[in-house]
C-alpha cells in the first residue's frame, strides 16, 4: 500500500521553513510545513493576510527556495536542479495563475498564450494554434486578436489561465485568482479551473480568501503563522 501511496503522490514538501531578515529580525513566512499533494486533487488553502499562503506557493513552484526543508516533486528534490534546469521546471511542470493576470500588455491574447509555450521550445505556429484552441475552450474565440486593455477583469483572468495550461503542466498553483473579480465572475473563473482539473487531471492549489470557493475542492486546509492549523468552515481568525 505505502508503494502505491508513493506512485500517486507528485508533491512532498518536508519540514520546509522560509525565514526572512527584516530590520535584524528573523520573520518565517513557513516554519516546518510539510504536505503531500496527491495527483489529480484539488487543494484550497485558506487563511488571514501575512499567513505564509503565497509563500508557500512560491515555494513548491520554485519560484522562491526555502531556507531549510525540501521540496520533492516526483520524488526529485526540485532544488538540487541547476538554475537552468529549475527553469525549464518550471516552464513545463508547472503553470501559475496569480490575482493580477500579469500579461504583457504590447501582445494580443493569443500571442500571450502562445509566448508561454515558444519559451517552453514549441514553434511558433503549433504554439499558435495551441493557444487558439485553448483561448476558445476558456470562451475566448472571439477575443484572440484583443490586448489585454480591451479585456474585462474576467476575460484577463481567462488568458491567464490559458496560459498556464499550455504547457500541459501536472500541477497548476493559483494565489487569489478570482480576488480582483466581482462575484460572479469569480465564480465562473472558479468553475473553470475546476472543469480543467476535471478534463485532464491535473492537481491544483489554489489559495483564496473565499470559503465558499475553497470548500468545492476536494481538501481544504488552513495556514496561520506559518504552520498548518486545523481547518473549521468560516474561521479564517
Amino acid at each position: 500500500m505505502a508503494g502505491d501511496k508513493t506512485k500517486n503522490t507528485l508533491v512532498s514538501v518536508e519540514n520546509v521553513t522560509r525565514s526572512f531578515n527584516i530590520d535584524g529580525r528573523e520573520i518565517r513566512a513557513l516554519d516546518s510545513v510539510n504536505l503531500t499533494l496527491s495527483k489529480g486533487e484539488t487543494l484550497g488553502i485558506v487563511g488571514s493576510s501575512g499567513a505564509g499562503k503565497s509563500t508557500l506557493l512560491q515555494v513548491i513552484g520554485a519560484l522562491d527556495r526555502p531556507t531549510t526543508g525540501k521540496v520533492l516533486f516526483e520524488g526529485e528534490n526540485v532544488f538540487s536542479k541547476s538554475e537552468l534546469d529549475l527553469a525549464a521546471f518550471r516552464s513545463k511542470m508547472v503553470g501559475f495563475v496569480f490575482q493580477s493576470s500579469h500579461l504583457l500588455p504590447e501582445f494580443t491574447a493569443e500571442e500571450n498564450v502562445a509566448l508561454a509555450a515558444m519559451i517552453a521550445g514549441m514553434s511558433k505556429n503549433s504554439a499558435i494554434n495551441k493557444a487558439k484552441g485553448l483561448l476558445g475552450r476558456v470562451g475566448l474565440s472571439e477575443r484572440l486578436n484583443h490586448r489585454p486593455g480591451k479585456l474585462s477583469g474576467g476575460e484577463k483572468q481567462r488568458v491567464a489561465i490559458a496560459r498556464a495550461l499550455i504547457n500541459e503542466p501536472k500541477l497548476v498553483l493559483a494565489d487569489e485568482p478570482t480576488g480582483n473579480l466581482d462575484s460572479r465572475t469569480g465564480d465562473d473563473v472558479f468553475e473553470l479551473l475546476m472543469d480543467m482539473n476535471r478534463e485532464h487531471g491535473q492537481t491544483f492549489v489554489i489559495v483564496t480568501h473565499n470559503l465558499d470557493l475553497a470548500g468545492r475542492m476536494s481538501r481544504v486546509l488552513k495556514i496561520k503563522d506559518g504552520k498548518f492549523v486545523d481547518y473549521h468552515a468560516g474561521m479564517l481568525e
